[in-house]
């Protein structure tokens, strides 16, 4: 929140892709970061090609580089019980 998200922004991170409150190159970004992270979905073509008309290379690899560390450090933290501490509450997605 200190870069500018209100609360009201964050709290519908979730439903990002219908909510009024982002942006288009916001909603590719999340998709982005979504199809990175879940197993059941990859970055196609055509994604990407849509983070290319958003994104620089150097904001790309950034980006990118950003998502793969918090995926990182998700399956570190699991492997070693280390639990959420409570500083992003979201909603279940499903």
């Amino acid at each position: 929140m200190q870069a500018g998200a209100s609360e009201a922004k964050i709290a519908e991170v979730t439903d990002a892709a219908t909510s009024q409150l982002f942006g288009a190159s916001e909603k590719t970004a999340l998709e982005y970061a979504e199809a990175m992270t879940f197993t059941d979905r990859k970055v196609t073509d055509q994604l990407f090609a849509r983070v290319r008309a958003h994104f620089t290379e150097t904001q790309i690899v950034e980006l990118t580089a950003a998502v793969a560390l918090e995926n990182f450090r998700s399956k570190f933290n699991v492997a070693l019980g280390i639990e959420a501490q409570g500083f992003c509450a979201l909603k279940a997605h499903g």
